[in-house]
């Protein structure tokens, strides 16, 4: 098959990932996979540096100048699906390929629970433009079902994969070492894009509030909420025990020094890859019942959950596993078996593969 993804982000974070992720392991398999983006996209320089073929098209933006380059494209470059991921390229994608004949089949990759409009145009793009809808939670799914009275069969859930080889347990005293740390610190981390709602800021007011005075909290990723959270470690008197290095190449290396994963978001999740990617590195983690979340987390079985935006209880739940370190280790296990059963790397490929190939039948 050619698939072509378009993408419409100029952010980074999980959902551009998995579109690279899946578009390379479609390159594995054999197929031509196209990536259509906005030149000023991270995606599309990350593309290059991954070998994904990559188009350069004006569509950051809804507007007649997007509608008609990605219109000129698929014409010129005949493929078999279209799978669109943001609100803004899914509208400009299905409007371009009105008339165009053949055209491919448009799949809308929902990747948020953030909540759609409803009204007739958003229920023609999904049930009318698109052929198919995938959601990466079943509870994303059961949302649009529910909310919006979607056909059940024109949606499926596809859970992003993990590459299990490279998140993987490693020695915890030794990955520390190797990022010039002293063994013997706690180290809490969250992994995730800079937004208010990942709950970066009841992480912090959680760990200053730790009896551990000693411990350490990496908080790694970008974005727009660089300047709020900065401020506040500053304010808390925490600059010398919380370190910021930005997005990380090798994240893999960072979850195998911490002792608790938190992801304490309060809006708008999926099922989060950095949360997969630590149960998959076996660190006990903690999150929050938002999203699909507690599809992959079951409190005291795979991960603890606290309510969101309680700090305080927050704090409780990173002590409880600080200091019970076989709760930690239990949760730990449980957690990467969870992972390596139902969130791997090839079964997102397999399911996403079927899908396109239902889709352009």
């Amino acid at each position: 098959m050619h698939i072509v993804h378009s993408e419409s982000s100029c952010g980074w974070g999980g959902q551009e990932i998995r579109v690279l992720d899946e578009a390379a392991g479609m390159l594995g398999r054999g197929h031509r996979v196209s990536l259509l983006c906005p030149p000023e996209a991270p995606i599309y320089a990350e593309a290059a540096r991954r070998g994904i073929p990559a188009a350069a098209l004006p569509i950051a933006r809804k507007g007649l100048r997007g509608i008609g380059a990605m219109r000129a494209w698929l014409v010129r470059n005949r493929s078999d699906v279209l799978n669109s991921h943001s609100s803004t390229d899914s509208w400009l994608a299905a409007l371009s390929l009105l008339g165009v004949n053949p055209r491919p089949a448009l799949v809308r990759t929902r990747h948020i629970s953030a909540p759609i409009p409803d009204n007739m145009a958003t229920r023609w793009l999904y049930q009318s433009a698109t052929r198919q809808i995938v959601t990466t939670g079943e509870r994303l799914r059961e949302q649009l079902i529910r909310d919006h009275g979607f056909r059940p069969e024109s949606i499926v859930s596809v859970p992003t994969g993990i590459d299990l080889a490279r998140f993987a347990p490693a020695d915890r005293a030794q990955a520390k070492t190797r990022l010039g740390l002293d063994p013997s610190l706690a180290c809490i981390g969250i992994v995730a894009t800079l937004r208010s709602w990942k709950g970066h800021r009841y992480l912090v007011e959680a760990f200053a509030g730790l009896k551990r005075k000693d411990a350490r909290l990496f908080v790694i990723g970008d974005g727009p909420g660089w300047g709020n959270l900065k401020q506040q470690v500053a304010q808390s008197g925490l600059d010398a025990r919380v370190l910021m290095p930005g997005n990380q190449d090798d994240v893999a290396q960072w979850l195998q020094a911490m002792d608790v994963f938190a992801l304490p978001s309060y809006a708008n999740e999926g099922v989060p890859q950095a949360l997969m990617q630590a149960m998959a590195a076996g660190v006990p983690v903690i999150s929050t019942p938002v999203g699909s979340i507690d599809e992959l987390v079951q409190h005291e079985e795979t991960g603890l959950m606290v309510p969101p935006q309680d700090a305080n209880a927050l704090r409780d739940a990173i002590e409880r596993l600080l200091e019970d370190r076989e709760l930690g280790q239990r949760l730990a296990q449980a957690a990467r078996e969870r992972v390596r059963l139902g969130y791997s790397r090839e079964h997102m490929l397999d399911s996403m593969e079927a899908v396109f190939r239902e889709a352009s039948a």
